[in-house]
């Protein structure tokens, strides 16, 4: 196929409740310059409410649909929406955020029937977020069944992990039957990956670099010369870090007394831990960083000390499989945006040899996409915020696969 200077490209990243999208143009590489629009319909199930901007942030659409609930109604607006906001545009392909490939899928792969069937099969590895992926796939394939759909993975980043990183101290039958650490926030890390060395330069760019990426799912990575080495994230979603809603990694010998001790489905103890607990369940009052930030509660405190905390702990996991430590990035939500946290973390980690500026550090505030170093000249290891863009990425992939197909 070649490239038509109307051509579009939709991303999509479906989540329970909600469908964030994006438009870029296809004609040339996909870049912030090219986005035409992003925005997201929230509150599928209930009633949907659909916003929209360009990409100069300006407002296309900001209304709330009460009569639509349903992933496919809340598809079909988006593609209503499309076609009359973009009339002159040919839409050529959708790529999705996927966020489990499993052990086969570590690139990103045009969605066949039987992608989609093995992508059902690991629905338990993700059931967070592998449901909401596949519904806006079949919707997207009953609107408009002749459109290209590319699936990008979450885990395909790290399949650049050694086998020592992947493997739990389990039955080798178990391993090899698929039970092994995956990570994911994979797309995420790659993009960051893809511009470090623009921001930071060539050396810094190639050398022992972890990426923290804190949102309501958060996770960090270890990266070697731009590639993955090690990840906080496993088997699934829940691993690692303290999260919104998530535990991050905890003795499995707890789960074993809800169910023994505590009398627990199985049911019950996955909602617990993937709805309940992170800093919604230490602070009982809110799964979100600005407001437990705001909060004078000693709980809000303590969700915020064992966040800081954690993230320091797996830090120094990190730097030791890398060997060292040249630089720590911060990206995603919380990465970005909360001053305070990044404080916390770099004077936590001063033993590393980091050290902020913290004139450099409230600068970033407001400032929508910027990359900026934030820590002092005479730091031995540096601290950079630089905003992730997702959506860039699948775009990219998914523009490389519709055009080499």
């Amino acid at each position: 196929m070649s490239s038509q200077a109307n051509d579009i490209i939709l991303i999509l990243n479906a989540g329970s409740s909600s469908i964030k999208f994006a438009l870029f143009a296809a004609q040339g590489v996909p870049s912030p310059g090219n986005l035409l629009c992003d925005g997201q319909l929230s509150g599928i199930g209930h009633s949907i409410k659909f916003e929209a901007q360009d990409g100069d942030h300006h407002t296309l659409a900001d209304v709330t649909l009460p009569d639509l609930v349903s992933h496919e109604q809340a598809m079909a607006k988006l593609l209503e929406w499309v076609g009359h906001q973009y009339a002159n545009c040919n839409l050529i392909a959708a790529g999705h955020r996927v966020v489990h490939g499993g052990e086969r899928y570590i690139s990103p792969t045009i969605i066949t029937d039987a992608v989609l069937a093995e992508l059902r099969h690991l629905i338990p590895l993700a059931p967070l977020h592998q449901p909401h992926h596949i519904a806006a796939i079949v919707a997207l394939q009953k609107l408009y069944p002749a459109l290209i759909q590319v699936a990008c993975f979450d885990t395909s980043f790290h399949h650049t992990n050694p086998t020592v990183s992947t493997r739990y101290a389990i039955p080798r039958a178990m391993s090899e039957s698929g039970i092994r650490r995956y990570g994911f926030h994979g797309l995420s890390y790659e993009y960051i990956a893809s511009v470090m060395e623009p921001v930071m330069g060539s050396k810094l760019a190639h050398g022992k670099v972890v990426v923290a990426h804190l949102g309501s799912g958060a996770s960090m990575c270890a990266l070697r010369n731009r590639q993955s080495v090690a990840s906080t994230m496993g088997f699934t979603a829940l691993d690692g870090l303290p999260m919104s809603r998530r535990c991050g990694s905890i003795d499995p010998g707890v789960v074993l007394y809800l169910i023994q001790e505590k009398q627990m489905s199985a049911d019950q103890v996955s909602h617990l831990l993937y709805n309940d607990c992170g800093l919604f369940g230490v602070s009982g009052e809110s799964d979100d960083m600005r407001t437990l930030l705001e909060s004078a509660d000693a709980h809000a405190q303590e969700a915020i000390d064992l966040f800081v905390y954690r993230v320091n702990r797996e830090l120094g996991s990190l730097v030791a499989a890398l060997g060292g430590l040249d630089a720590l990035i911060f990206t995603a939500g919380i990465g970005e945006h909360a001053a305070l946290i990044r404080n916390k973390i770099v004077e936590s980690a001063a033993w590393l040899g980091l050290d902020i500026d913290p004139h450099a550090n409230l600068a970033v505030q407001g400032k929508y996409g910027t990359s900026t170093c934030i820590s002092t000249n005479k730091a031995r290891a540096s601290a950079w915020v630089i905003p992730t863009n997702e959506d860039l990425m699948i775009a990219q992939h998914t523009r490389r696969l519709v055009f080499e197909s």
